[in-house]
Parts: C-alpha cells; sequence; structure tokens
C-alpha cells in the first residue's frame, strides 16, 4: 500500500462527520471489544478513537498487530460518538503501517522520575507532558501579543556578553575567540539601551545561571520575557507587570481548561486571579515572617501534613495488599500506578515534614538585610489567593542598577512579583538608576569594574530619562499555571544540576 503523507487533523473532526478522512498520527493504545479493535491515534492536536470490525479485513490483521507508538495513517467514516475522546470517532476502513515500534520503554506500569528524564524525549509524547507545552505555548503566545497591542518594540539582545549582569558568583564562562566572555544572566542591560531609541521595548530568550541549586524553582538555563520602558518609575513598570499577568491567565483559562484538567489543576484558584494585586513593602514582609500568625499558620500545617502522611502510608499499605492478591494483569497495572501516586505522596510529605519546622524557624528569626529566601516566598504568597507585589528591598542584596529609594538610601525601587498557592517569584523588576555617578559608586560596590560598564554608562550621559523594566520567567510562570510541583516538566529538555542530556 502507496504511504499516505496527508491528512486531516484530530481537532478538525467535527468538519468531517459523516464523510470519509484520513488521519496520521501515533498509537496510543489498542484494546478488543468482542469482535472489534479499537485503536486511540493521536496526532499531536488531540486523541481520536478508532474502530476497526472484521468487515475492513486487512486493517483488522494489521489492527491486530500494532504496538503503542507505531506510526500509522487510518481512513475511516466520522461520526458522532459521546463517549469517544472529542466527541468523534473513526469506522476504518483502512490502515496503513509506517513503522512498527518495538518495545517501547515508557509503558503503563510506575517509572521514576530518573527513568522519565532519561527518557524525556520520548516521555514528551505522554498526554501530560503534550498538555504543558500547550499551556506553555500558549502563555509565550499571549506575552508576546499583550505587548505587541501595547505598542512594545521587539528586540533580540547577545546571548554572549562581556560582563555580569546580575552577580559574578552564577556567570557561565565560555571562550569566545581567546577572550573570556559569559552566557547572559539577562537581556536587561542591552535592552535598555533600546528603550532610550524606541521608548518601549522587550526581549525573549535564553538565560543562564550558574547557581548550584537543586530546588523545584530552578533551572540553569530558562526563558525570560523583559520589557523595558522609558519615562517610567516602579509603580508604572507595576502596573504593566499587573496587566500582563491578568492577560496571561485569562488567556490560558479560555484555551486549556481541558489540559488544566487533565493536570489536575484547580480551576476555581486561577479564576480569582484579578487586579488590584496586594502590596506588602520588604519591611512589612519581615514583619509578616517573623509574627505570630505565621507561627501559628505553620504549626497547624505541620500538624496537617502528619495526618496526611499517616493517612497516605496506610493507603499505600492496603493497595500493596489489593496488588498482592489480583491475578488480573490489567488490575494490576491499575494498582500499579495508584501505589506509585500513593508512594510519590508519601514522599513528598516526608520531605515536607523535614524542612517546615526549619522554615519556621528561619521567617521566626527573619533579620533585616537578607534577601528573601524561597522558603520566606512560600509562606507569604500562601497568605492569599492573589500574587502579590513585595517591594523596596534593601540595596545591598540587589542588582547595581536598581534606583536608590528617595525617602530612605538604604533600599531601592525594586519590586518581586510572588505566585499565590506557595509559588513564589515569577517576575522581577526595579526602576533603573538613572544618574551616572550613583551608578558608577554602585558598580563599584559591587566588584565591578565601571569601564567594563563604558556602553552602559553613556545611557546616563547622553539624555538620561527615569526608567525601568522586569523579567518575567516564563517556566515559573508554567509551573504555577498548571499547579506543578517542579519545574523540570516546564521545558522541553530542561537543565539542571546533573542533567545535561538528553
Amino acid at each position: 500500500m502507496e504511504t499516505i503523507l496527508t491528512g486531516e487533523a484530530i481537532r478538525d473532526l467535527g468538519r468531517w462527520e459523516g464523510r470519509e478522512a484520513t488521519l496520521r498520527g501515533w498509537l496510543v493504545a489498542r484494546r478488543s471489544g468482542g469482535k472489534v479493535c479499537f485503536l486511540t491515534v493521536r496526532d499531536g492536536t488531540g486523541l481520536c478513537q478508532c474502530v476497526v470490525e472484521p468487515s475492513a479485513a486487512a486493517a483488522f490483521t494489521l489492527a491486530g498487530e500494532l504496538t503503542p507508538e507505531s506510526s500509522l495513517t487510518v481512513t475511516g467514516v466520522i461520526r458522532v460518538e459521546a463517549r469517544a475522546p472529542g466527541g468523534y470517532e473513526m469506522a476504518v476502513t483502512r490502515l496503513h503501517v509506517l513503522q512498527r515500534a518495538v518495545d517501547y520503554p515508557i509503558t503503563r506500569k510506575a517509572h521514576g522520575i530518573e527513568f522519565l528524564m532519561d527518557h524525556r524525549h520520548l516521555w514528551l509524547r505522554s498526554a501530560r507532558q503534550t498538555a504543558i507545552l500547550k499551556i506553555r505555548h500558549t502563555i509565550i503566545r499571549a506575552c508576546r501579543e499583550y505587548f505587541d497591542r501595547n505598542g512594545f518594540t521587539l528586540v533580540d539582545t547577545p546571548i554572549l556578553v562581556s560582563g555580569a549582569g546580575e552577580d559574578r558568583q552564577s556567570l557561565f564562562s565560555v571562550d569566545y575567540f581567546g577572550e573570556p566572555a559569559q552566557l547572559t544572566q539577562t537581556g536587561q542591560l542591552h535592552l535598555e539601551t533600546a528603550c532610550m531609541a524606541l521608548g518601549k521595548v522587550y526581549c525573549f530568550g535564553p538565560t543562564f545561571r550558574a547557581e548550584k541549586s537543586k530546588t523545584r524553582r530552578h533551572l540553569t538555563e530558562f526563558w525570560m520575557i523583559e520589557p523595558e520602558i522609558a519615562f517610567a518609575d516602579v509603580d508604572e513598570v507595576m502596573a504593566v507587570a499587573e496587566s500582563l499577568i491578568c492577560d496571561v491567565v485569562a488567556r490560558v483559562l479560555a484555551a486549556h481548561a481541558t489540559d488544566l484538567a487533565l493536570l489536575g489543576r484547580d480551576l476555581a484558584a486561577l479564576h480569582e486571579i484579578r487586579a488590584p494585586f496586594p502590596r506588602l513593602t520588604y519591611q512589612e514582609a519581615m514583619e509578616v515572617l517573623r509574627g505570630p500568625e505565621t507561627r501559628e499558620r505553620l504549626t497547624r500545617e505541620i500538624e496537617t501534613d502528619r495526618v496526611r502522611l499517616s493517612e497516605s502510608i496506610h493507603q499505600a499499605d492496603e493497595l500493596e495488599r489489593q496488588r498482592a492478591g489480583e491475578t488480573k494483569a490489567w488490575k494490576q497495572e491499575q494498582l500499579d500506578q495508584l501505589i506509585r501516586e500513593a508512594r510519590e505522596s508519601i514522599h513528598e510529605l516526608e520531605q515536607e515534614l523535614a524542612v517546615k519546622p526549619q522554615h519556621l524557624e528561619l521567617a521566626q528569626n527573619f533579620e533585616w538585610g537578607k534577601d528573601l529566601g524561597g522558603s520566606d516566598e512560600t509562606i507569604l504568597s500562601r497568605r492569599q489567593p492573589q500574587p502579590m507585589f513585595v517591594t523596596d528591598y534593601p540595596r545591598e542584596v540587589k542588582a547595581f542598577y536598581m534606583k536608590a529609594h528617595p525617602t530612605d538610601p538604604r533600599l531601592v525601587r525594586n519590586f518581586d512579583l510572588l505566585a499565590p498557592e506557595g509559588y513564589g517569584e515569577i517576575i522581577g523588576g526595579s526602576q533603573r538608576e538613572d544618574d551616572e555617578a550613583v551608578l558608577r559608586a554602585n558598580l563599584a560596590s559591587k566588584g565591578l569594574n565601571p569601564e567594563d560598564y563604558a556602553w552602559y554608562l553613556d545611557l546616563r550621559k547622553y539624555g538620561s530619562v527615569p526608567h525601568g523594566g522586569f523579567g518575567l520567567g516564563i517556566e515559573r510562570t508554567v509551573t504555577w499555571l498548571c499547579g506543578l510541583k517542579h519545574v523540570r516538566e516546564t521545558i522541553a529538555y530542561p537543565r539542571l544540576m546533573g542533567r545535561l542530556r538528553p
């Protein structure tokens, strides 16, 4: 049979009701129901139930031999079926196998995270991972369209740079034709030059941080979208950040209710996101962390987690007993999955219980002048259902380019936006220092050579104006909106400490 390389998309099957269509895709699952064979086929746009009856003799024979992830084309008449994925199914008349997959390594049995990460190139095919990548795509598109709609110009900034954008400790160094260079930590500094030419600009690209961190929020390579606005103070920049987040959340909810449900995301929490977002100064955040409300709330959480852990252990033990006495293969697979989920829940609760007392101690003993840590952000961002701005941090813990506070020189005019439900920082921004003398002093105080930033200092010599911007981390935003527990699932190929492949 001739290979068919044209066909229709599964998401468009409703247009073909009552007519013959051809699909191209991969086999997700095969099962027999009496004398009928059911094939679940995916093509990247959705799933289709394909029904193969003995009357289509050649197709029926081939269907019985198909293995998971075999590539194929399948032709048949589209008909309504409320129980099928998408509400339609195909009555198959012809089937052609392009390539029969043998011993596909990711099966229905339980797999550990390291196995799945080692097979990331194949794990991407799963329904969960494709849902996450689709939502990521919508988030990026929504951000781009927001800035385009509001008069921003896209400017591509360099990935290879000659100095630190944040701090020297987290730079990745490379050899640039015999000259030392670094992978960019941010596009901001170069973007500032463009805002002096175009007024409102943004960049979008990969950024790199050589932080030796293994937390659930950190990657060594991640993507940021960064706007920069001329003639803007910090409050105007925060207004843009707030408007952007509301727009992105609305777009994701409108386009991905089914995908979010598949991920188990609480949609009600996302429907609560609306402006204005609450604001706390750094000083007020410190008082919250050290206050009795935080102590009482975390103490209650610890006790609740202990009860949940005991219940999860009991549930897992009961599932293990059922599994030991089960003889049906399909039921064994089902129980294996439930056991895996229960054991993962136990592991997560044990980790939470191991660190929460320490997090409580850190919060209660938080000292002015420290930067907010991940556990501090988690505590603060669990207090209310909205994202929350934290403003006016001590200048000693922030970057050299941030504008000094007009009434307290110990502070800078900056902000972090913390996503609710404990997800923490997704945006960091500030008004930029526009005074050359002050900026030179800031560079020197951070151990940076002002001469290495001569081009950046030029902006403060020739028509300097108040300006500011922020960076939104795509992966952290995906983590929050999808309700994920770890950032590693938010990008096709995550780069973490100890993971450079595949």
